[in-house]
């Protein structure tokens, strides 16, 4: 069972000065060369970002976004000239083609940012209120967020005498990774973003 704890992450500052992103989890690109501008070193992304000023997006060419609020009240999202505004927890897909900029009509807002290659990957975020008394599993592709409230994960799967692991809790923002074997299990109280990256097979 792997947990990706947000405090270890390390944040790195836009070139612009308008926030700082913190990298989750990504997925290395083979035969595609590095290019950080283009995100072109990578299939698939997954980050948070703490956006404190006005601004342009950073486009990413032959890539798509899923970007969900989860700090914040509302970014007031303009892509291709057309305003979208995004409330918390309510995900927003767009092409990492368009031309794209944030205002913050509310103030500072933090947001995760779901970035895939088109046409290999195609990336989904879903928003579920958690229970203490029935576990959500995370599986294989899968990345569970923990957003808001408190919670602990075990593995999943029939008790094993030889295999005994306690509950861990998680803290905001900790992310755990999905497994089909003895899927990882979610319980508690508060809301938890499910991160899934879904390779294209037509």
């Amino acid at each position: 069972m792997e947990i990706i704890r947000y405090a270890e992450l390390k944040a790195h500052p836009w070139p612009n000065g308008g926030g700082v992103t913190r990298e989750v989890a990504r997925r290395p690109s083979s035969g595609v060369p590095q290019d950080s501008a283009a995100g072109a070193g990578w299939d698939w992304r997954v980050s948070i970002a703490e956006v404190a000023k006005a601004g342009e997006f950073s486009a990413f060419t032959g890539l798509d976004r899923v970007l969900t609020v989860i700090e914040g009240e509302l970014l007031l999202l303009t892509v291709d000239g057309a305003e979208h505004p995004l409330e918390k927890y309510r995900p927003f897909r767009f092409s990492g083609d368009a031309a794209a900029a944030g205002a913050l009509p509310t103030g500072d807002i933090r947001d995760l940012n779901v970035i895939t290659r088109r046409g290999a990957f195609k990336g989904y975020t879903s928003i579920i209120e958690l229970s203490k008394k029935r576990a959500h599993p995370v599986f294989e592709g899968q990345l569970g967020i923990l957003l808001q409230g408190q919670a602990a994960v075990a593995p999943g799967g029939p008790a094993d005498a030889e295999q005994v692991s306690e509950p861990q809790a998680l803290d905001r923002y900790d992310a755990v990774v999905g497994s089909d074997t003895a899927s990882p299990e979610i319980l508690g109280r508060g809301f938890l973003a499910v991160v899934s990256i879904d390779a294209v097979t037509d």
